[in-house]
């Protein structure tokens, strides 16, 4: 089967289509034949060799991807069946087949869009923990940095759907902030300001996977009492937090998909019935930038270096 490799770190270019054997569903697992596979912006670091948490060579790329179930592995959960039409989050995703978990399944419906069903798997569940783990209560303003990405833009709507009082987003440039202002976000401010910090009011919430000066710009906006999400670092730069800094009764939380299903799994599992239930009342509405077909991976990740896409960058197999 095909499937995208690199043996070395770089650019875009280090991507190659590769002849590679078909995966063998292990124990718990299913095999999927692909039809569309959803990007993660964390590739691209993982990816140039800049990633605060190195991969061994030869990489592959992450993503979540829809399909349907070929094969069964043994000891796959009851009432999963092959034809079945899912989502699953990988971590070799950018392939004609994939063996995924079964446990982590999300059913999709036949009538759903498979690029809006690739964010079922991981990044509208992510989104909706986030905003659950730093507790936000109706009325409350939040503050979502990287707003127009995959993620962000799924957590402006939850964020209104949950019943924040103010949503505010961040982003770079302008067709960015005209995107979030879609998205439902009540002010989008541009990042390249560097005086941005002073359009904000008193923030209850922050949603921060950019790390860096960012993060610390974001701790710094915290109202007392406020709490701050972390889940990520694409700048290439791990949050640090001085204890001084929480002195006045802020908090950081760090989230992870993977640690939340290992450590709460019955909950895991109900955050991807609760965001494929929003997406079929249309209080979620994932949005794809343009659909690159698998031999053009390249290209799809010249974007994602750029950070020009709007809602989450697709691959068709």
């Amino acid at each position: 089967m095909r499937a995208i490799r690199y043996y070395e770190h770089g650019g875009p270019d280090v991507l190659q289509l590769a002849a590679v054997t078909a995966p063998e569903p292990a124990d718990g697992q299913v095999l999927i034949e692909v039809e569309a596979v959803g990007a993660n912006a964390i590739d691209s670091t993982f990816r140039s060799g800049n990633s605060p948490w190195p991969r061994p060579l030869p990489g592959a790329l992450t993503g979540d991807v829809v399909g349907r179930i070929t094969r069964l592995g043994p000891g796959a959960p009851a009432g999963v069946q092959v034809g079945q039409r899912v989502a699953a989050l990988s971590e070799d995703a950018f392939a004609e087949q994939v063996a995924v978990d079964a446990e982590w399944l999300a059913p999709i419906p036949e009538d759903t869009d498979a690029g809006a069903a690739t964010t079922l798997s991981m990044p509208a569940p992510l989104a909706l923990r986030l905003l659950k783990a730093g507790r936000l209560q109706p009325g409350e303003t939040v503050l979502i940095q990287s707003a127009a990405g995959g993620i962000g833009h799924l957590a402006v709507q939850l964020a209104r759907a949950l019943g924040a009082g103010t949503v505010i987003g961040t982003a770079s440039s302008a067709a960015k902030l005209d995107f979030i202002r879609d998205q439902g976000a009540d002010l989008a401010i541009d990042l390249s300001d560097g005086d941005w910090t002073k359009q904000l009011p008193p923030i209850d919430l922050v949603l921060d996977s950019v790390g860096g000066k960012v993060f610390d710009q974001g701790l710094e906006a915290l109202a007392p009492l406020g709490r701050m999400v972390t889940y990520g670092a694409i700048s290439g730069e791990l949050p640090t937090v001085n204890a001084t800094s929480l002195f006045s009764l802020i908090s950081v939380t760090g989230v992870s998909m993977l640690a939340w299903r290992s450590a709460r799994p019955a909950e895991a599992r109900a955050d991807i019935t609760e965001v494929t239930r929003l997406l079929k009342s249309g209080d979620l509405h994932p949005v794809t930038s343009t659909h690159f077909p698998l031999a053009e991976v390249r290209q799809l990740h010249e974007t994602l270096d750029a950070r020009t896409n709007l809602g989450r960058l697709v691959a068709t197999i």
